[in-house]
């Protein structure tokens, strides 16, 4: 790796200090920075709290030059630019719900040079009037982050398939530049096992990247599953919870709105005082309760997982799943938010009992789930009969609504290549669309039922097996029974 020369390394101190008030980084922060800056790719695993973002931000902030940061969710993107903005920082970002007097002034600075950091969703990349200015051979773009990136294996098959088109990107940009141009690319994020790992490399064909992997064990973080017997036992396990953290900041995790709607209301008629948390409510109103919940007027929110990723309140004491999430990355991702300064935190999840004879809640949710990655899997198996070798996908859309997804499973099972962002060709015709998701859930439901020790469970599953071996963490249930 080409280390940064000694007038950088001052102006990378000096940029710390002035922006954020740190003196000093914490492992591996100052390598990742140096790498980012090297113009190599990296593939970043740091637990939610390690300080991923300044990683990133600061070397984007000190270049002349645009970087971008294709990140999943609306709310992660307005937290980090609203934080940069308040430091003075030149950042803006994009997605499908700005005003268009927002869009056009974004839009502009882009054409002007005037951003060091763009945060956008990869649709809102890949969309018409953005491609066509990134693609302007006078604009500098340095690099590309990909926030978040275990959601390209998360949700790249079938939910959003536009990640599965992130890999051609790069290339499609250098074609666009001037000769020599280079675009570092560097995917960040908190939850990976290996074979997430290999895929986020293998789709955004990462060039020999500089690999960091951060353990994401908490010693201050106690893990709990407890079994309910029926619905108002839920209730009631989740009632005494919140009344041994009485007065304490917390979280509750449920799967949709539904639930969260449906549970506060029941909170609230027993006299808390609490508000539910969607990706179905107005970003005004989700900025009101994030504000509610981060000042303590709010000391919990009902929330789904939209209500997660970038979300930094450092004293948060616990977070309970009222139900289970479907996926291990989704559970290591949402416990994340406990305990970020380093004080004693209590992660509790709620299920039924194995059978489900009194309670089958938690087997119809599970159930749903995997019928869902199975209709959208024969749907895909149909279209993909339908459709040409090569085509371009603006084209191919108008023909079948749905071929996006079809598209993603046939990338996923290697049997399609993006020629670019726009243009695929069919390697072969196949006769089964495999989906990650479904190892994911029974990789989930074996930890839930686990008596092994959970952290140990956690560390194995996510590549650090050989430096948790024969170990147990002494705090979470397992351990202590």
């Amino acid at each position: 790796m080409n280390l940064p020369k000694n007038t950088e390394i001052d102006e990378i101190c000096t940029a710390l200090k002035v922006i954020w008030g740190y003196s000093n980084f914490r492992p591996p922060q100052r390598e990742i920075v140096n790498s980012i800056l090297s113009a190599k790719d990296a593939l970043i695993i740091m637990p939610t709290g390690a300080g991923k973002s300044i990683c990133f931000q600061l070397p984007a902030l000190i270049k002349t030059g645009l970087t971008l940061v294709v990140s999943p969710l609306v709310a992660l993107m307005e937290n980090q630019v609203e934080e940069l903005r308040q430091k003075r920082q030149k950042a803006a970002l994009l997605h499908s719900t700005i005003s268009a007097s927002q869009k056009r002034i974004t839009l502009q600075s882009i054409e002007k040079q005037q951003l060091r950091l763009l945060y956008l969703s990869p649709e809102t990349l890949l969309s018409s009037p953005v491609w066509e200015r990134l693609s302007h051979p006078e604009l500098k773009i340095n690099g590309i982050i990909l926030d978040e990136a275990h959601c390209l294996v998360q949700w790249g098959d079938t939910f959003r398939p536009a990640y599965r088109r992130l890999g051609a990107v790069r290339p499609a940009l250098l074609q666009t530049k001037p000769p020599g141009t280079k675009i570092s690319l560097a995917a960040f994020t908190a939850t990976a096992d290996p074979i997430a790992k290999k895929i986020i490399s293998e789709v955004l064909k990462l060039q020999q990247p500089a690999s960091f992997k951060l353990n994401p064990y908490r010693a201050n973080l106690s893990l709990e599953v407890r079994i309910t017997w029926t619905p108002r036992g839920r209730k009631k396990q989740l009632l005494k919870f919140i009344q041994k953290h009485e007065n304490q900041t917390g979280l509750i995790y449920v799967r949709n709105r539904k639930d969260s709607d449906e549970l506060v209301l029941w909170l609230t008629e027993i006299g808390y005082n609490t508000v539910s948390y969607h990706a179905g409510l107005g970003a005004t109103i989700r900025r009101e309760i994030e504000e509610s919940w981060f000042s303590g007027k709010v000391p919990f929110v009902v929330c789904t997982s939209a209500f997660g990723m970038g979300i930094n309140k450092p004293d948060v004491r616990w977070v309970t799943h009222f139900h289970a999430p479907h996926l291990l990355s989704e559970y290591l991702q949402e416990i994340g938010r406990a305990g970020r300064d380093g004080k004693p935190a209590a992660a509790l999840t709620l299920i039924s009992e194995p059978t489900g004879f009194l309670d089958n809640q938690d087997q119809q949710r599970q159930q749903f789930f995997e019928q869902q990655i199975f209709k959208q899997q024969q749907k895909a198996q149909m279209l993909v009969k339908k459709l040409p070798e090569r085509g371009e996908l603006t084209s191919i859309i108008q023909q079948f609504p749905d071929v996006a997804m079809a598209l993603s499973l046939l990338h996923s099972s290697g049997k399609l290549q993006w020629l670019d962002p726009f243009n695929y060709q069919i390697l072969n015709k196949p006769r089964n669309l495999l989906n990650q998701q479904s190892q994911g859930v029974k990789q989930m439901r074996k930890y839930l039922y686990s008596k092994k020790c959970r952290w140990w469970f956690l560390l194995d599953a996510f590549g650090f097996g050989k430096e948790a071996e024969n170990w147990r963490c002494g705090h979470c249930d397992n351990c202590q029974n």
